[in-house]
């Protein structure tokens, strides 16, 4: 019996917990600070020239050009 009772607290619990996460959710950057995140110093590579020309002796060597990013909309079509 008291197996039971234990295991409906937790579920009540668990059902709570579920409902407390709908909670709205906000954005962490606000609109007025992505200037900010945009500033050439945030960028991953150190050196944004190198960076320029390493790319430029790549797409030389292979023979096509802008290869090397993320693949587009998710239809498949590239």
């Amino acid at each position: 019996m008291k197996h039971r009772s234990t295991g409906r607290i937790l579920l009540a619990l668990l059902v709570l917990t579920g409902l407390s996460a709908c909670g709205p959710i906000e954005p962490w950057v606000k609109p007025y600070e992505r200037d900010k995140l945009a500033d050439p110093i945030m960028a991953l590579d150190g050196d944004a020239v190198s960076t320029s020309y390493i790319q430029h002796v790549y797409e030389s060597r292979e023979g096509a050009r802008g290869g090397e990013g993320a693949a587009g909309g998710g239809c498949g079509c590239n």
